[in-house]
């Protein structure tokens, strides 16, 4: 009995508020993490004149999203490594850094992307050793892959004495198979290496085919535009974003895209960009390609989804480019979408009104927090649905603060304003203090939590499920003290919960005439002189007494002494204790007194996951209408 004096001591002295505030949140993130730069991008990266956002906390939902369903296209992003070299405009980074590179692309796995094509201007340059840190981290990342594009530029810059730039090409090349086409990470396609070139035919007048034979293992060429189908040697063609257009690029990627179509033997190479603007580069003609707030990105991909599909799949995507600062094409800090939120609480509903085009938003965080820097998230919401029913949710008396997240499509933008402040003050039977519907920590509530049900008229129940310390992941529903004259019934009866919380309807409903006539089991006329879910709301300490007090039976050692602390509990916390009775089986509505009605019954919704199971009740009154 001593356990069992010390744990009713110690719960008369804590106030259940407490207990209830601090086991309901549990904390899985925090601002900082959904706030802060959470790209590769410098964190002293500033937003420039050309369009570039500066380091910002943007969406890492796979960018095959985007695509096509059931689409299998792989999806890679043009990579420059000549930052913290002349000519080149800073972006607080140093390209030939083996934590950039390792951060580069475990930024770009992180977002769904996978492999690199390398902008190369040969060997023996800063570009070149950058070039091979990234070999050497692709290969610590199986299935990422990356590939070599010859630049004109290095033709010109690795001309060897007496060399033709053909000559000087092979040479190049000569390099490229001796150096990554080993490679357990380079891009093959059939056990045969892949190269591109970038404005080497617009440059220079090259035999490929005497290329192609100077090599050991003959790689694969992928050429430009639509003209590079019909090159001779082409294994296939890639796009590339076009300033010059008027249409951003549009007419310009719905040619390239027929073409390779009509060629089905060469491999398509699409692109997705999100604008153009040369005006901080050094080489720059005025060239501009507006991004229309995130608009220019979208229309790239409903391009490529215009002409291919689940039966005729785009095989690769190139988005130009991950980090040409230059020329204002880059997405590593991510795309500005011009989207703001503003977030307010009205009679219990969160709701949050929209400025700018919700197109770029692919779904909503809603978080809770009582320190406003470590969150809990509390909820999901899709695009067009802007508020939510905190009255759902078992959320114990206590002052909170919520914050709500647009989070972008694709590489753009997150955006997540202030917070504001809650304090619960939802009626009984509703979710919030006194609830009445299970307890508060225990990662499952029901709404309401007290039905009717009469004769052909069912109930509807919303059960939501969050994570908790006891559940998570994939959550079976299930009802349990279920007497013989109700049925229950899920939809669905398997929910995911993952990081956010996640609903499923329950319908509660009167069983057939047989089912009520049916006399119930002496198992199920048993009652027990308590109900052990209710400790669960105290945490270990419940546990210790609920083991105690078992023990004490086991042992026939001062039962009524033992029944006597656990009413006193029950009694402190009644007001809070989400099912009113301490007496177990049928009760009536939370909260009320007297006997329950003869036709009221409680029934038990169970979740169950992996790592767990909770319950919480819901109190049905049965009646004898039609």
């Amino acid at each position: 009995m001593r356990l069992t004096h010390f744990v009713a001591t110690l719960l008369l002295l804590m106030p259940f508020s407490v207990w209830a505030q601090s086991n309901f949140i549990v904390p899985n993130t925090t601002l900082a993490a959904q706030t802060a730069n959470n790209t590769s991008a410098a964190n002293s990266f500033l937003a420039q004149s050309n369009g570039n956002l500066g380091a910002n906390n943007v969406s890492k939902v796979d960018v095959h999203t985007l695509l096509s369903s059931g689409t299998a296209t792989k999806v890679f992003a043009h990579l420059l490594l000549w930052f913290a070299q002349p000519g080149h405009i800073n972006v607080g980074y140093n390209s030939n850094s083996p934590t950039q590179v390792h951060n580069q692309i475990t930024d770009m796995i992180s977002r769904g992307i996978n492999g690199v094509v390398i902008d190369w201007y040969g060997p023996n340059n800063s570009i070149d050793d950058a070039t091979q840190l990234v070999m050497h981290e692709a290969e610590q990342h199986p299935g990422f892959t990356f590939a070599i594009m010859i630049d004109a530029g290095a033709i010109g810059q690795n001309l060897c004495p007496g060399c033709s730039p053909q000559e000087a090409l092979i040479q190049l090349l000569q390099y490229v198979e001796q150096k990554y086409f080993t490679s357990s990470a380079y891009f093959k396609i059939g056990n045969q290496p892949v190269v591109t070139n970038f404005d080497v035919d617009l440059n220079y007048s090259i035999d490929w085919k005497t290329v192609n034979s100077a090599l050991a293992v003959p790689p694969r060429f992928f050429f430009q535009d639509s003209e590079g189908f019909s090159q001779a040697l082409s294994d296939g063609s890639y796009s590339w974003v076009m300033p010059q257009t008027t249409d951003y690029g549009m007419s310009y990627l719905s040619n390239f895209y027929a073409t390779g179509l009509g060629s089905p033997n060469l491999e398509t190479v699409g692109a997705a960009y999100k604008g153009f603007n040369d005006d901080l580069a050094a080489w720059g003609t005025g060239r501009v390609m507006s991004q229309q707030c995130g608009q220019t990105w979208l229309q790239t991909f409903s391009e490529a989804n215009s002409t291919f599909n689940f039966a005729h799949q785009l095989p690769y995507l190139q988005l130009v480019t991950w980090n040409d600062y230059d020329e204002g094409t880059e997405i590593e800090s991510g795309i500005d979408t011009c989207l703001s939120l503003s977030p307010a609480i009205s009679n219990g509903t969160l709701q949050w009104s929209i400025s700018g085009n919700e197109n770029t938003v692919d779904h909503y965080n809603v978080y809770i927090s009582q320190d406003g820097q470590n969150l809990m998230a509390l909820t999901q919401t899709e695009p067009g649905l802007h508020s939510v029913n905190l009255c759902s949710f078992p959320i114990p008396a206590g002052n909170y603060q919520l914050f709500v997240q647009a989070v972008g499509k694709p590489s753009m933008a997150n955006r997540m304003p202030g917070p504001v402040v809650y304090t619960p003050a939802c009626a009984s039977g509703a979710g919030g203090s006194g609830s009445g519907n299970g307890s508060a920590n225990s990662g499952l509530s029901a709404y309401p939590s007290a039905v009717t049900v009469s004769g052909s008229n069912p109930a509807q129940v919303t059960v939501t499920a969050s994570q908790s310390a006891t559940i998570n992941g994939t959550v079976s529903l299930s009802c349990s003290s279920l007497p013989a004259n109700l049925t229950c019934s899920f939809s669905p009866a398997t929910i995911d919960i993952g990081s956010v919380t996640s609903s499923s309807s329950l319908t509660l409903a009167a069983a057939s005439a047989t089912a009520k006539n049916s006399p119930p089991s002496r198992k199920s006329e048993r009652r027990e002189p308590f109900n052990p879910s209710w400790f669960l709301s105290f945490g270990v300490l419940g546990f210790a007494f609920l083991g105690n007090v078992k023990r004490n039976r086991k042992r026939n050692v001062n039962r009524r002494r033992t029944i006597l602390i656990m009413l006193m509990v029950c009694s402190l916390a009644t007001s809070v204790m989400l099912t009113a009775s301490c007496g177990g089986g049928s009760t009536g509505q939370p909260g009320s007194s007297g006997a329950p009605a003869a036709n009221s019954y409680t029934v038990s919704v169970v979740g169950s996951s992996s790592s767990g199971q909770v319950s919480t009740q819901v109190v049905v009154s049965l009646t004898q209408g039609n």
